[in-house]
């Protein structure tokens, strides 16, 4: 965790103290969407501090979302806004953003996502998860699913990284 302190969970945290009652006395929809990451959901080792924070601005969504549909007379929702890769600074931080030609395949643009943000957005999805043009969302769905088996199936942590379940996980993936 060298470098990372963590400060984006408890940003949005105080951001979210300081609006949401003001939000729910207003006499209009909106919605409160926090950024999350599909390192929060399936944590790969490598990046600890960041799938920390954002395993917990996931979890503090969804504690935020429930709490939400338990009070009535109000419009407010909450969102987990999950982007994936896409082409963006803190992706390619040497990129010239004024050049759409020069994105790569893989990620998606910001447009693109934020397209299918709003469709989400208007089915008032929770979990909204972009997508790429690389990783499918069948195999984002199994990745997590795995990730969540770690604990059903009492597995190693993050074994689909462990030496003795890389088959199994590959297998698993391919069904």
């Amino acid at each position: 965790m060298v470098g990372y302190d963590g400060s984006e969970f408890f940003f949005i945290l105080k951001i979210q103290h300081k609006f949401v009652p003001t939000l729910l006395k207003q006499n209009s929809p909106s919605a409160i969407v926090n950024l999350g990451s599909k390192e929060g959901i399936t944590t790969p080792p490598g990046n600890v501090g960041y799938s920390v924070s954002k395993a917990a601005i996931k979890v503090l969504t969804e504690q935020l979302a429930h709490e939400l549909r338990e009070i009535s007379n109000h419009q407010v929702t909450a969102h987990l806004l999950v982007p994936g890769y896409t082409w963006t600074p803190m992706n390619f931080p040497n990129a010239d953003f004024s050049q759409p030609n020069q994105k790569p395949d893989a990620p998606w643009s910001t447009k693109e996502l934020m397209h299918f943000f709003e469709k989400s957005l208007l089915n008032d999805d929770f979990y909204i998860v972009g997508l790429d043009n690389e990783v499918t969302a069948e195999i984002d769905e199994r990745r997590m699913e795995w990730s969540i088996g770690d604990i059903i199936n009492n597995r190693p942590a993050l074994s689909r990284w462990h030496r003795k379940y890389k088959d199994e996980f590959n297998e698993f993936l391919s069904q």
